[in-house]
């Protein structure tokens, strides 16, 4: 009898989880809206999207269920959509090349570095960094004000739009630096569990 509510509860509290497996199954269904030149859906879609996000990371919180699982499941769900957004975008000529080979760089160049350290000293510990943490913001932001211009000529639109491009080619390059950085001062230091780098 004492175990029923703690059975009853238990799926609540995989709630956060459960949001990040749904932004990363959102991610074709983004993609398929953007080439089939639907925006307002798209546009619909990655705000929704956006509010998985930041609606597991309260879930979490408030529900102490800030798992091991959850650590990885978050960055690769945020790599996975973003990385093809912006792949898919550039493909329909909204997002410069330049843009798009930096985001996607960085993003497989951290993956492998971490796959390498792991196999090689059991390292796991890639917290992300203030930088990757504001890169992936104006990634969001990018790619919002994009899909937006699509949807409005609106001048502060194509401001947006610009300025949030720009920022995500400094970001990337200073956060995927920074990264460089950590590593080659923590490849020497023991290995602790912990998350990727976003």
């Amino acid at each position: 009898m004492h175990d029923e509510p703690q059975l009853r509860l238990n799926p609540l509290r995989s709630a956060p989880n459960m949001l990040t497996l749904m932004r990363m199954c959102m991610a074709p269904f983004l993609v398929a809206a953007i080439l089939q030149g639907h925006f307002l859906l798209s546009f619909i879609l990655f705000v929704v999207a956006g509010l998985t996000d930041a609606l597991d990371g309260l879930l979490a919180r408030a529900l102490k269920q800030r798992s091991i699982l959850g650590h990885y499941l978050d960055p690769v769900a945020d790599k996975l959509l973003l990385s093809t957004l912006f792949l898919v975008l550039f493909y329909k000529g909204l997002i410069p090349g330049t843009v798009t080979v930096l985001v996607f760089g960085r993003d497989v160049g951290i993956l492998l570095v971490s796959a390498i350290l792991y196999a090689a000293v059991g390292r796991r510990e890639f917290y992300p960094s203030i930088f990757g943490k504001a890169n992936t913001l104006a990634q969001i932001s990018a790619v919002a004000a994009v899909l937006l211009h699509q949807l409005t000529p609106a001048h502060w639109v194509a401001v947006t739009r610009s300025v949030a491009l720009g920022a995500t080619i400094g970001l990337t390059i200073a956060s995927g630096l920074h990264y460089a950085w950590l590593v080659s001062r923590r490849s020497g230091t023991p290995a602790a569990n912990g998350a990727t780098a976003k």
